[in-house]
Formats: structure tokens, sequence, C-alpha cells
């Protein structure tokens, strides 16, 4: 009988039948007895939304389960929050741990960044780092620690922190966004890179130091038809705020790939910013047309050093082939021109918005990344005269100890300072709808961001990560940040083993990819001879 009934009416229609029966009884009700009230509005309107959902074809699971089925749905946009909040442990990072942003958010507001009770992290872990300390540790004067950047092509040189803010752009970013990460950048004296959205009023307002980042799109520097204009190059590179220029090739989380700011969000802000039309798409092409060859690109930094008065220029990439990477530093060697600086952006750099396989399998991690352009560079006999810094989850002192270790001169980071600015990891930045404004260009959604207030807690996190850093170094016994090598750092292998770093990590001696016998170096030189500086292919063997 049971059977029979069940599929004569469903049990999984319950909540609909419920629905249409209490609405008959209702409406009985009101006409025998006069009752009223919001009883029968209610029971109407899950009754239209149950023979709704029977009918629709969108979704099998409200045609099975009418009414019900979308609490499913219900519950599944708030997962994240209900993940992060309450099941995610604190060091389960997905991409930053609750343990790690809650670093950013305690020295950013100037709080203890004290733990009691000993570490919450698996040392038996396999992955698990440590820096070996000394018994004679140091004492340093201060954390103000900085690099000179620029070769001797360059006349405007610029002494970098150690620690500045990564590719942004306004309109990836909010404006109040921008403005408390560049004033806190003033207030640091630290860089703040533009991205290749390129220089805004927002990042003229409080005069913080500028990296001029310049991607293919050319924004700030394009004539009409989008491609590199000179003239307007040298407008905005004349800035006393701009101190450094820098030619983005690809960037970490979606390496060899363009994007498009649909026309509809580029507003006039934006479209001032950019050098674009109001309303129309923005384009970022996937290669640059100002050059096609390891030697056209030095010719462009030549000619970009040439146009700023002699600031540095440099570029930033994700590692892909090899041989590619191997034909730019050929381009060095062979036209004698180099950058002042080269930013390795890992593959788990982050970005608004990105194809999934992309973000997950696209591009070298930072380690392998950093590591192999430091080895050329060293092997080519050109580390002394060119500046290497890094991007990709640096948000702690040990982070940046371990990136300076592995060959770096500097570090950037771009979610920690969006954490510095409040950002709660809700990972809504593609939708416009960031509830913390760090990544909206709605502008009621821009007022939660309060811009003194958060240049402050950027300036803070800056300062409080240095002086960490500082620490770090004191108790290796270390006298400056460059003094940390692989050496320095410890990772478990096994349940039983440890090595160090540079156990882990190639090492090739300096001029070595300049003798003629390169089969002893490290495997992945072995495509150094397939590569040439007339072109970015691979030259058959």
């Amino acid at each position: 009988m049971l059977d029979k009934l069940n599929q004569i009416y469903p049990v999984r229609y319950t909540a609909f039948m419920a629905s249409v029966v209490l609405l008959i009884f209702t409406l009985l009700g009101a006409g025998v007895m006069g009752l009223s009230g919001w009883w029968p509005t209610l029971f109407l309107l899950l009754s239209i939304l149950g023979l709704y959902d029977l009918q629709q074809s969108h979704h099998a699971i409200l045609r099975n389960y009418p009414i019900i089925g979308h609490l499913r749905f219900m519950l599944e946009t708030i997962r994240p929050e209900i993940r992060q909040y309450f099941l995610e442990s604190e060091t389960e990072a997905s991409p930053f741990s609750r343990a790690q942003r809650t670093l950013v958010y305690s020295r950013a507001k100037g709080a203890s960044d004290k733990r009691p009770f000993g570490t919450q992290l698996d040392v038996r872990a396999i992955g698990y780092e440590w820096i070996n300390h000394s018994i004679a540790p140091t004492k340093l004067a201060g954390h103000d620690f900085r690099v000179k950047v620029g070769g001797q092509a360059c006349t405007q040189p610029y002494d970098i922190s150690l620690f500045n803010v990564s590719a942004m752009s306004f309109g990836a970013l909010s404006a109040n966004a921008v403005l408390a990460l560049n004033q806190g950048a003033k207030l640091g004296g630290f860089a703040h890179d533009t991205g290749e959205g390129s220089i805004s009023r927002h990042h003229r307002t409080h005069g913080g130091d500028l990296i001029w980042e310049v991607g293919s799109g050319y924004f700030g520097c394009r004539d009409a038809a989008g491609h590199f204009s000179p003239e307007r190059f040298v407008e905005n590179v004349s800035s006393p705020q701009v101190k450094m220029v820098e030619i983005k090739l690809s960037q970490g989380a979606k390496p060899g790939h363009g994007g498009v700011l649909p026309g509809p969000k580029v507003t006039e802000e934006i479209a001032e910013a950019r050098g674009v039309m109001v309303g129309q798409d923005c384009v970022s092409p996937a290669t640059h047309s100002s050059f096609s060859t390891p030697l056209e690109l030095m010719a462009f930094i030549q000619q970009l050093r040439t146009l700023s008065g002699g600031k540095p220029v440099g570029i930033k990439l994700c590692i892909g082939h090899p041989w590619e990477w191997f034909a730019i530093v050929k381009g060095m060697l062979e036209s004698g021109i180099q950058p002042d600086f080269i930013v390795v952006d890992g593959a788990e750099g982050g970005t608004g918005a990105a194809p999934l396989e992309f973000s997950d399998h696209m591009g070298m991690p930072l380690q392998e990344a950093l590591r192999l352009v430091h080895n050329t560079l060293v092997g080519a006999g050109l580390r002394d005269t060119i500046r290497v810094g890094a991007s990709g989850k640096i948000v702690s002192a040990f982070d940046m100890a371990r990136t300076l270790a592995l060959g770096a001169d500097w570090c950037n980071s771009a979610r920690g300072f969006m954490f510095a600015l409040g950002c709660i990891q809700a990972q809504t930045c593609h939708t416009g709808n960031c509830p913390t404004g760090v990544t909206t260009q709605d502008p009621k959604r821009q007022m939660a961001l309060v811009v003194p207030s958060k240049a402050e807690r950027v300036h803070n996190f800056h300062s409080h990560t240095l002086e960490a850093l500082q620490e770090l170094m004191e108790a290796s016994g270390l006298q400056t940040p460059h003094d940390f090598t692989p050496r320095h750092i410890m990772r478990r292998v096994s349940e039983t083993q440890t090595l160090h770093l540079s156990e882990l990590v190639d090492t090739i001696a300096p001029d070595a990819l300049l003798q003629s016998d390169v089969s002893v170096l490290p495997a992945v030189f072995s495509d150094w001879p397939l590569s040439r500086a007339n072109s970015f292919a691979v030259q058959p063997a």
C-alpha cells in the first residue's frame, strides 16, 4: 500500500503536497470561520513555487524535490563561510590559513602577534620547514632593510624596501583600496606596484613610491590602436612618484593568458588611467606587440630606460618553458643590454579571476622558478648587476627569509596587503560584491573601507613584518637579510629524514653556463644549448 502511494505521491514531494493541503484548509477555514492572517499567502506562494519547480527544466533536484530542494542551494551559497568560520582548522590553507590571516590582521592592527602554548603545526609532517638558529645571536640596529636597484645604464637608481605591495590594478581593486595602499606605502617608505591597469588618480593622491607595471595592453602608454606610445609613456614616467618601470611578460595566476575588462565595467576613472574609451572592452593581449624576440625585448628595455630618464627598468614573469627564459638571458649576453631587475612571480600567485586550470596547473611555483632564475644569472655572470624580486604567497617573516635564501633580493606581497586592508578571503573578487570594499567598484561597498585607518594598518603590517624578519636574522646570527642561504633552512622530507634546503635545490658555479661543457650541470639546464637570443622558440638539437 505504501509503495503504491509513493508511486502516486512520491515522499520527496511532501513539502509541496503539504503546502497545497494546508492552502486548501486555510482557505476553507477562512470561508467557514472567517479566519485571516498571513497563512493563506504563505501557503499560496509555496504552492506556486512547487508548481514552478515541477515544470522548470534547469535543475533536476528541484524537479525531484520541489520546494525543499531550494534548501540545498541556499546552504551551498554560504558553504565557504560555514567552512571558513566553523569547520576550517587554524592551519588549513585555502589558499591562506586562518593562522596566516590572523597573523596579518594582528600586525596590521598593531596588536600582539604572540602565541601561547606552542606551535599548532605538525613538526613531523613532510614538508615542515624551520630555520636553524645560532648560539651566538647578533644585535641589529633596525629593520629598514633596503637594496639598491639600478645597473650601470641607470642614472636614477632606487633603494627599494625588502617588502613591498605587489602588482594589483585599479579596477581589480577599489579606489579606496588603492588610496589606502599608497598612503600606507608613503607612511612606511616602501613601493606600491600599480599592476598593469596603470597609474590612476588614486595612485597620485598621497604620493607614495610607485612601480609602474607596463603590460601587453600598454595601459597609460598606448595609442588609439593599442600599441606602445612613447609620448604617453613619457607623460606618466616623468612623475617623481614613479621610481621603477616593470614590463609584465606574464603573471603567476594565469601565465600566457590575456584578459578582458568588459565595457560596462570601464568607468570614467578606469578609462582615464588606462587610456581607453569609457564603456568599451579593455583588452590585455596574451603577447606584447612591441617585441617578439629576446633581442627585441632587450631593445625595448633600453628604449624605456632612455625615455624614463635613466630610471630602473625590469621585467616580471612567471617561468614557463626553461628555454624561453634561457633565450632572454642569451639576449642579455648578446646585446649587452640588461634589465635592472627581474621579478619572479610564482604560479601560486593570486588574481581577481583566472580559469581554474591556469590557477591550479599552469606555470612554475615560486621555489623552483626563483632558484632557476637565480642560478641562470649566476651561471651567466649577470647576478651581481641584476636584482631579483619575488612574489607568491609571501605574508610572514619566515616566508621572506626562505625566499631570500633561495636567491631573492626583495619580496612583494599582494594578498598579504589585502588582508591588511581588511580582506576576509571571501573569494568574491570577480563578482563586484566584495564584503569589505577591497575589490569592488560599487561606491557604496567601497565606503566600508576607511582610507586613513586602513593606510595605517598597511604601514603597520609592513613595519612589523620587517621587525619580525630582523628578529629571525638576529636569532640566526646574521648581519644582513642577504646572509640567508639555503643551508639556513631545513625541511622534513620523510618521517625520519630532514635535509638542508641546499640539498634539495640546484646550485651552479659562477660563469658555469659560459663554459663549453654544460652536461655536468643540473638537468634543468639541458635546455640551455637549445635556446637562442633571436627567438623564443626552441632550437632543434
